[in-house]
């Protein structure tokens, strides 16, 4: 199933913070996250974005509905799940 893929204006934020090439392989595995969604990805419990892929030390937080995903945060893991 092609997801589409929304991003929240904090996690454009966080983006632009991580180095040029931490961006790529984030962006890339995004991409790859919206033709299926495997490989990294957990089911989060007790959190608002239901979902993580996780990406190295960096960790995308999204919820996935309807065909669409909303990215909320991209960020390391030690500040992730405060």
């Amino acid at each position: 199933m092609k997801y589409q893929l929304e991003f929240k204006p904090r996690a454009v934020r966080d983006s632009r913070d991580l180095d040029d090439s931490t961006q790529r392989r984030v962006m890339e595995k995004i991409e790859a996250l919206c033709e299926n969604m495997t490989g990294g990805v957990k089911r989060l419990t007790h959190f608002t974005p239901e979902y993580r892929l996780r990406v190295g030390d960096i960790r995308v937080l999204f919820e996935a509905d309807r065909g669409k995903i909303v990215v909320y945060r991209v960020v390391h893991r030690r500040d992730a799940y405060r």
